[in-house]
């Protein structure tokens, strides 16, 4: 199973309040949400007024469409031209999973 994580670092210029702040940041949320079924929440500068760091994620089985999704939402948010989008990183991780046949008559497969 392949992860992806990406952080995306934004500065929101006309924001002057928490309030405006979490409006913009919530219209970016919806967006990818619906354009790229990835998972995408506010992860840092929570008390901050014009700064904001997301954090998206999804999962594959291909590393390359993997990383690819990630980079075409992470351009998503820059072109929405709502926030300055300041840093962005992309990571990509490998959790080995072993196949196998799943018996549901084998109690060890209960745990």
């Amino acid at each position: 199973m392949i992860v992806g994580a990406s952080i995306v670092e934004i500065y929101l210029h006309g924001c002057h309040s928490l309030k405006a702040k979490r409006g913009v940041v919530r219209s970016i949320a919806q967006r990818v949400r619906n354009r790229f079924n990835l998972s995408i929440a506010e992860v840092g500068g929570q008390d901050t007024w014009q700064r904001a760091v997301l954090g998206l994620t999804t999962v594959g089985s291909d590393r390359v469409s993997v990383r690819n999704l990630l980079e075409r939402a992470n351009e998503f948010i820059e072109d929405l031209h709502l926030a300055e989008v300041r840093n962005v990183d992309v990571e990509i991780v490998d959790l080995p999973h072993e196949e196998g046949l799943w018996d549901p008559e084998d109690p060890a497969d209960e745990d």
